[in-house]
């Protein structure tokens, strides 16, 4: 049904009025930033975050990268093959079956922990990070709170900047952490919330510490558990686990990937 130019107009200054009156409201340039990181700060003090997350908020810088890169993700668009090309299955399989049999202990303590096979865990590590190769180098929590910002998808992003601050107020990172363009942090590239949530202590050191190779396999274990993982059952497309590796990424062509990968470093 047609809206008349006057109801709009009406419609767009009452929006505009109830965005000034409740604070600021999300934007797509850097220009209301920081307008709106002292509002979400309230937010955030509600939600539990203490001292030294909002000193990590306030000091947040917006991040013209991270916005580039929301802006122009290409990869999952690919066909599978073409998807797999790019991004290295050959050489993620094949280092996978290495680091498996060179610690087959570590691996096999996993999964009876958790019941998620070693091949897995190794073709997450490696599509994510090149098993540890590179971990970005972005701040975590200027990425994730500029993206909580941006009125894209602020509502799926704004768990994991307050998970973030969380993060900085436990001690598990800094306001200097650096991780990949979306916030995601670690070996395995957690978002925020989910360290928060699913972290595991595996080395012992009493913190969790995703640039940790075990913590982060045996975070990223525990959260598909977590998810619905079951033990002994499929992870192949149409399979019951499959729905578990959806929730790691929501793309089709990455969860296809993944699977693959991981049947042939277990095969």
């Amino acid at each position: 049904m047609p809206v008349s130019k006057t109801l709009l107009a009406a419609s767009i200054a009452l929006s505009l009025s109830t965005g000034v009156a409740a604070g600021a409201s999300c934007g797509n340039s850097a220009a209301g930033f920081d307008a709106w990181k002292a509002s979400f700060a309230k937010e955030a003090k509600a939600a539990g975050v203490g001292k030294r997350g909002l000193q990590a908020l306030a000091s947040a810088k917006y991040s013209a990268a991270t916005i580039s890169a929301d802006r122009n993700q290409k990869s999952f668009k690919y066909s599978l093959s073409k998807f797999m090309q790019i991004r290295g299955a050959e050489t993620i399989i094949a280092q996978g079956r290495k680091r498996k049999a060179k610690n087959p202990k570590f691996y096999t303590a996993l999964e009876k922990r958790f019941g998620v096979p070693a091949g897995v865990l190794l073709a997450i590590h490696g599509m994510e990070t090149g098993f540890g190769g590179f971990m970005g180098n972005t701040s975590v929590v200027s990425a994730i709170t500029t993206l909580t910002y941006d009125c894209r998808r602020s509502n799926f992003f704004k768990p994991h900047a307050i998970g973030a601050l969380k993060l900085v107020d436990r001690g598990t990172i800094s306001g200097n952490t650096r991780g990949a363009k979306h916030g995601e942090l670690g070996h395995t590239q957690f978002l925020p919330g989910n360290a928060f949530k699913y972290g595991v202590d595996a080395s012992g050191d009493g913190r969790v510490d995703l640039y940790n190779l075990a913590d982060a396999l045996a975070s990223t274990a525990n959260f598909l558990r977590k998810k619905g993982w079951k033990p002994g059952k499929g992870y192949q497309q149409g399979q019951r686990n499959f729905k578990v590796i959806e929730q790691w990424n929501a793309a089709t062509v990455y969860q296809q990937a993944i699977a693959l990968m991981a049947a042939r470093i277990d095969g």
